[in-house]
């Protein structure tokens, strides 16, 4: 894109009043941000020596991860199963992943307490540490994330030799980027089999690393169609219903294979007489009602996955089931357990809320001025110009 026609979009840019209120809540994080390295992480947040895992490490940082699993399940489906067709909706998987574990990196800047030793991960290591190999894992991850989507970037500039070189190495981005996501994924589970007397035994499982597993899988999935639906709505184009109704079709199957397994594991560590004994276990009914059974019976029906608005729905729940699991695991199902109580500060909320209206920003950025979505062309001076590279490859 010339010079001219970048001036020519930004002149075309209006914002929104969401995108005005994401801007607002973007600059009261950074704010916030600052009072926080300026004073301490006491000065902003309700973390103590009970619950030093708070808000940041169970939404920005186990449900980010999760919720930016779309990005490796739909490079295996495209390149390693060879499904070509689902190659429309995988640059914005891919970029959803970047974002969102941008984010998480962005939330560990502000929890950690000591944040500019961060990098002393990779110097002093503890290769024993389960937090050794997430942390690997996440920037190895991140790192791969943004090679495969340079060609997006690079697109309008019509540099043909590094599009050839990213090309090249395509196949093997894209499967060091599943091992590593499958890695830590499932990793991040294997933390918490390390405090048996913390989390409650209806969630403490040696399987814990294969539910996370799965669970990724599944909100992965749920979350290209959301993204989808969202950027339709957004951006004035057409919703991929064929290949979103394949997607969320798939979705049963793996929440299937996640239920038999977790109410087996239940079984046969003697705690499914919990589920009707024990009030926390209100929380697990939530998780296995409204995030596993209701989504799987949901999608298991053509129209609603013939349907924009049953898509919708459907990938929603399974969201919401998969946040629930990872506050469940990290936070509340701990609660019961005694120690000083502990809720969000509203510090912690602004913070929150301020990476993720960023990341929904840098989104709508990326997807206004570069070719986000390969049926389209981001070059409004000539229609004849050659059809953007694909993400990875052509």
């Amino acid at each position: 894109m010339t010079a001219d026609a970048w001036r020519t979009q930004l002149r075309r840019l209006h914002p929104t009043p969401f995108g005005l209120v994401l801007a607002v809540l973007v600059a009261i994080g950074a704010l916030v941000a600052l009072v926080r390295y300026a004073s301490g992480i006491g000065a902003i947040s309700h973390l103590s020596n009970t619950y030093s895992w708070g808000l940041w490490i169970s939404l920005d940082l186990l449900c980010g991860v999760a919720l930016g699993a779309g990005a490796f399940t739909m490079a295996a489906i495209v390149y390693i199963l060879d499904l070509a067709q689902f190659r429309p909706i995988l640059r914005p998987a891919i970029l959803t992943g970047f974002l969102g574990y941008l984010m998480v990196i962005v939330a560990l800047l502000v929890d950690l307490g000591r944040p500019e030793r961060i990098w002393h991960l990779m110097i002093y290591q503890n290769v024993h540490s389960v937090l050794f190999e997430v942390g690997v894992c996440v920037m190895l991850y991140t790192t791969v994330l943004a090679i495969e989507f340079l060609p997006v970037l690079l697109g309008p500039t019509h540099w043909e030799k590094p599009l050839r070189i990213l090309h090249a190495t395509t196949l093997p981005l894209v499967i060091a980027g599943v091992v590593l996501s499958t890695l830590h994924q499932s990793s991040l589970g294997s933390l918490f089999l390390i405090m048996p007397s913390k989390v409650d035994p209806l969630w403490y499982s040696p399987l814990l690393p294969l539910f996370f597993f799965l669970t990724a899988v599944a909100v992965g999935l749920s979350m290209v169609i959301v993204e989808s639906s969202a950027s339709a709505r957004a951006f004035h184009r057409g919703l991929e219903l064929d290949l979103l109704d394949r997607l969320a079709k798939a979705v049963p199957y793996v929440l299937g294979l996640y239920l038999v397994l977790r109410l087996g594991d239940l079984v046969l560590r003697g705690n499914l007489p919990r589920l009707f004994s024990e009030p926390v276990a209100l929380l697990l009914w939530l998780e296995l009602i409204v995030g596993v059974a209701a989504p799987m019976v949901f999608f298991s029906r053509k129209e609603n996955r013939r349907s924009p608005k049953g898509l919708l729905i459907g990938s929603l729940l399974v969201i919401a089931g998969v946040v629930l699991n990872r506050f469940d695991v990290s936070l509340l199902a701990q609660h019961h357990l005694g120690g000083q109580a502990y809720l969000p500060s509203l510090g912690e909320l602004a913070i929150s809320l301020g990476i993720i209206s960023a990341g929904i920003l840098a989104f709508a950025f990326v997807a206004r001025f570069f070719p986000l979505f390969e049926s389209e062309t981001h070059d409004p001076e000539s229609a004849a110009a050659p059809a953007p590279a694909s993400l990875i490859g052509t």
